[in-house]
Formats: C-alpha cells, sequence, structure tokens
C-alpha cells in the first residue's frame, strides 16, 4: 500500500448537471475487461441520472418520484434493472435493457423515514429484499420480484432501539441463511437471522443514530459512522456475536455514508464537514481527505474497478482515483 498523500489530489473530473442536491449514487459494470462503468445518481429533485464516464454526460434521466428525494440506487445482478428508491414511500424497478428506461413494478413502503433498503440475490431472476416496516422499529423482509411477504423483523420486547437507519443483508459463505446487519436511531448495529426472525447479537456503537454502515463478510468485520465524532469498527465471531473492535475519532461531527472498495484495501466515508475521508481498512490508518465540495457530502460509491464517486448537496459528484487496485 503507498503511504499517505502527502498533498490531497484533484478529482479526475467532475460531474455537474443534476442541479439538484446528490443524495445516491451506484455504479454499474465496470468490471474487467468491460471498460468503464455507467453511474447512476439520485437527486433531492426525485430524479435519476444515468452518466457515461466517458463522456461525462448523461444519457437518460429517469422521473419515476413525483419529485420526492432519492434515497437508494441499486442494480439487479442480471444487471439491466435497476431499483430506485424515494422518499415517496415507493420502490421502483426500471427496465433499462436496449435503452428502454420504463418503470416495470413497483413496491409501496410503509415508511417515510431515510432508511435505505437491502437486496441480496437468491439466483439471477430472484432476489431477497429489506426495507424499513410499517411501526417506526420493524423491518420488512420481501422475496422478489413476487413481493411476497418472508417476514417482519421487530426487536425484543425489552429493546428500544428506534427506527432503523441502514440497512445491510447479506449471507456467509459457510451457511445458506440469509442474515441483516442493521444500524438504529439509538446508535446501536443488530445481527438478524432472518430464517428464525431474531437477533443474534446487539452492540452499542454510537451515542447518536447510525447514518451508514458497510460490512466486509471475508474479514467479518464492520465499520459504521453516525452523526458524532467517531467511527466504529466492529467484527462478527464464529458464533455471531457482535463485538466493538475500535473507535476512531473524526475531526469534526457527521457521517452521512461509509463504503470500504471492493477489495477491501480502503474506505471513503461521506462528511458533513463537506469533505470525503480516505482510510486504510485493515489499519483504520488515515490516508487522504479529500476537500472539494463546498457542501455536506451524502454519499459515496465504488466501482468494480476502484474509482470513486462523491455526491454532494452543492450539486456536484466528484470522481477520483486513488491507490490503484494492485
Amino acid at each position: 500500500m503507498a503511504a499517505p498523500l502527502s498533498l490531497p489530489p484533484d478529482p479526475q473530473f467532475v460531474l455537474r448537471g443534476t442541479q439538484s442536491a446528490v443524495h445516491a449514487l451506484h455504479f454499474c459494470g465496470g468490471a474487467q475487461g468491460q471498460g468503464r462503468p455507467l453511474l447512476l445518481s439520485g437527486s433531492l429533485n426525485g430524479l435519476v441520472h444515468i452518466w457515461n464516464l466517458q463522456t461525462r454526460r448523461t444519457i437518460a434521466t429517469l422521473d419515476g418520484h413525483g419529485g420526492q428525494c432519492l434515497l437508494w440506487l441499486q442494480t439487479l445482478p442480471q444487471g439491466h434493472q435497476l431499483l430506485s428508491q424515494g422518499r415517496d414511500m415507493k420502490l421502483c424497478l426500471w427496465d433499462l435493457a436496449e435503452g428502454r428506461n420504463t418503470v416495470v413494478d413497483h413496491v409501496c413502503l410503509e415508511s417515510v423515514g431515510f432508511c435505505r433498503g437491502s437486496i441480496l440475490a437468491r439466483g439471477q431472476q430472484r432476489w431477497m429484499l429489506a426495507v424499513p416496516g410499517g411501526s417506526s422499529d420493524e423491518i420488512q423482509i420481501l422475496e422478489m420480484p413476487s413481493k411476497t411477504s418472508v417476514c417482519t423483523l421487530k426487536p425484543e420486547a425489552d429493546a428500544k432501539p428506534g427506527m432503523p437507519m441502514c440497512l445491510e443483508l447479506w449471507q456467509a459463505d459457510s451457511s445458506p441463511r440469509p442474515l441483516l446487519l442493521a444500524g438504529y436511531e439509538d446508535g446501536s448495529v443488530a445481527l438478524w437471522d432472518v430464517s428464525k426472525r431474531k437477533v443474534c447479537s446487539r452492540i452499542a456503537c454510537h451515542t447518536e443514530p447510525v447514518m451508514g454502515l458497510d460490512f466486509d463478510s471475508q474479514k467479518a468485520r464492520g465499520v459504521s459512522g453516525s452523526a458524532e465524532k467517531a467511527l466504529a469498527v466492529w467484527s462478527l465471531d464464529e458464533q455471531q456475536a457482535l463485538q466493538v473492535c475500535k473507535t476512531h475519532e473524526l475531526t469534526n461531527p457527521g457521517i452521512s455514508d461509509v463504503k470500504i472498495r471492493p477489495d477491501r484495501k480502503i474506505l471513503a466515508t461521506a462528511g458533513w464537514d463537506h469533505r470525503v475521508r480516505i482510510f486504510h481498512w485493515r489499519t483504520m490508518k488515515p490516508l487522504a481527505v479529500l476537500a472539494f465540495h463546498s457542501a455536506v457530502v451524502h454519499c459515496v460509491a465504488f466501482a468494480a474497478d476502484g474509482l470513486l464517486a462523491a455526491g454532494s448537496k452543492d450539486h456536484r459528484i466528484s470522481i477520483w482515483s486513488l491507490y490503484p487496485r494492485s
């Protein structure tokens, strides 16, 4: 791994034209030999922009959320379908094949909060979807695309975690059972066994609501950020018990989003202080502070090839190439 950057670099380039704060980012494609990926961005004005990073221009604009803020974008395993979640309490399924940009289905959500959904592929044509549920502390699990309800996850009677704030479905290599990591309003992170509808473990990570988390299933280690001045790094043992490994103090409070790069070498945080911070994932050593944006950074995303995108309230998306993958 290279030494920390002495001077923060400039973005490789900047995308302008959303005319609204950028709240969601997702790369599509771009694996080895595929050329540059497409970038999808979701804005406060309810629009999804699809960007060609070769020409640095939008190739399509999707309008399916009635002007309500976009929270989450995710392409499905087969590649030509997109999920978009907005604050209009709707999750849209788009068909993007062969230049089509049409909503082919939607799920009516029961929560108006800021919690982003999560999916887990169950084969080429099926996937599991986790979204915030009807009651403020519930999480709903659906089988898709049939929209069949699998279960509703409700906290234990004596637990008062508040609303789920962020979700991550995943599956251990050793077991077919789906698991869900959830960050809550009270600052805790819980691991759910979806099949048994029970919490395996819950830890207090933060004193403020968890705003973003990411999990490295190979290292059984995760990271979360909140409204406070610290990142929490936690691990999962073979008995499915979570434990906090360390906390990393930040210069300023407020993390909107946190993402581990696909090669698990570095991680990026989106800060309320207008900064993107880069850390070495194994050691949590700070590597760079990217001070380009002039307002809150709402979201970060990594492409399969390691390219980093950051989206901000300043209407701009910055694209960075840092520590090229070896």
